[in-house]
């Protein structure tokens, strides 16, 4: 499955070399990073009322929105899928309530 976010994550890397005018992504790019923050905003509001409306398939394909634009963030950053799964890695097996406390000492 991850397979998919690496393709995605690739494709994302060659967009950052097109010209605004050839693909979706790399206009986006050329905007910067408030028109992708837009975006994730926009995308995320359109998740949560997917959720609230209960319907399994459009709950789906507004995560996949959320998802991509998350990870065109992530390539605009500089950073790719892997960092966030090894970040998921890293609490894999810590209750919620040892990640946060974990986080707020790091933060001190």
């Amino acid at each position: 499955m991850s397979d998919v976010l690496l393709q995605l994550a690739q494709v994302l890397e060659e967009r950052k070399q097109a010209e605004p005018d050839s693909s979706y992504v790399a206009k986006l790019y050329a905007k910067g990073l408030d028109a992708i923050l837009k975006k994730i905003g926009e995308e995320a509001t359109e998740t949560v009322m997917a959720a609230k409306d209960g319907e399994a398939d459009k709950i789906v394909y507004e995560t996949a929105d959320l998802w991509f634009h998350t990870m065109v963030l992530l390539a605009h950053q500089g950073l790719g899928p892997a960092d966030v799964l090894q970040e998921l890695q890293r609490r894999f097996g810590l209750s919620g309530l040892e990640e946060k406390a974990q986080r707020s000492q790091s933060t001190d």
